[in-house]
């Protein structure tokens, strides 16, 4: 999709821009520097779950208000990926500047303030927070958080969202689901090892303890064999012990594990390039009984997993 501010002559181009952008990410106020003369571009591509844009557009201050989100009912994170000069982003009580070479993260779910004095090009992610969440744990952190690009992983993802965007013509729908996914793979890895997203608490051994049992249940939501048992021997720790961590966060190991693949499988139903039948998505992620996995995905997501699918292909068939 592709669209251009040049096609619209009115004074304040303010309010155009804002309402295409609150089309591909979510709702939002836009202030153009120079709302007369403001020039903007943005095309965008959907990646299965994700979405993928570039922009090059005039000065302008983003406002994310509480209002905006109030009744919103699913939380997404926005990746963005400046090129011409800094972004400067304001949210809860971080002030925060993000450069050429970086990426910053924004949560949808908290009101914010995001702005560049001049002209500059970013490339943005729209990502559903559960999918980070069952990737990555809690997202709670991330919000204004930068990360660097020059080395490492982090440049590495990025060379694959320059790619993505310079073949995404070529790619056809199957291949676009799949770059989707191995984008948000590279983003959560090249997240997971900074100290800064980790819990407030993560330095006791408690929390050590859980957060090393919650990431090797996220590494192995596709094993067969994944257990309670399992997840405590790998850790190093006992059943009890393990049972215990997670009764003190409200919850048990078996409703996590089926929380996570829950997500999971919620992604492969809106990849419209996945041929699998539902109940072969739901075994490759442990599901083996059928009408429990879509007791669970209705109570989870409000619908059947057959509707999830022909909503998402309906809607496919409408915008190609």
């Amino acid at each position: 999709m592709y669209f251009s501010t040049a096609e619209f002559t009115a004074p304040d181009k303010s309010d155009v821009w804002a309402r295409k952008l609150s089309e591909t990410y979510f709702s939002l106020e836009a202030e153009c520097h120079n709302a007369a003369e403001f020039q903007g571009e943005l095309k965008s591509w959907s990646l299965g779950v994700m979405g993928l844009s570039e922009m090059e557009c005039d000065g302008v201050l983003y406002h994310r208000r509480r209002e905006h989100f109030a009744k919103e009912q699913d939380a997404s994170l926005l990746i963005t990926i400046p090129h011409k000069g800094d972004v400067h982003f304001k949210q809860a009580a971080r002030d925060t500047k993000c450069g050429p070479g970086a990426f910053l993260v924004e949560r949808g779910d908290m009101p914010y303030e995001f702005w560049h004095a001049k002209r500059n090009r970013l490339w943005v992610l729209k990502v559903p927070t559960a999918s980070v969440r069952s990737r990555l744990g809690a997202t709670d952190r991330l919000g204004s958080l930068t990360f660097d690009a020059t080395g490492g992983v982090g440049s590495y993802f990025v060379g694959a969202v320059r790619n993505t965007i310079e073949c995404i013509d070529m790619i056809a729908d199957a291949g676009r689901d799949m770059a989707g996914q191995h984008l948000l793979d590279l983003l959560c890895l090249s997240m997971r090892s900074d100290d800064r997203i980790l819990d407030s608490n993560s330095s006791t051994i408690r929390a050590a303890h859980l957060q090393r049992a919650e990431q090797y249940i996220r590494d192995n939501l596709a094993n067969p064999n994944l257990s309670s048992q399992l997840v405590a021997e790998s850790c190093g720790i006992s059943l009890r012990y393990l049972q215990r961590l997670f009764a003190e966060t409200d919850n048990s190991i078996v409703g996590y594990i089926r929380d996570k693949r829950l997500t999971r499988c919620d992604e492969a139903l809106r990849m419209v390039g996945e041929t699998s039948t539902v109940a072969n998505i739901a075994y490759k992620w442990g599901f083996y009984d059928q009408a429990q996995f879509c007791k669970h995905y209705r109570k989870r997501f409000g619908c059947t997993p057959t509707d999830t699918r022909r909503q998402i292909r309906l809607e496919a068939a409408r915008e190609g």
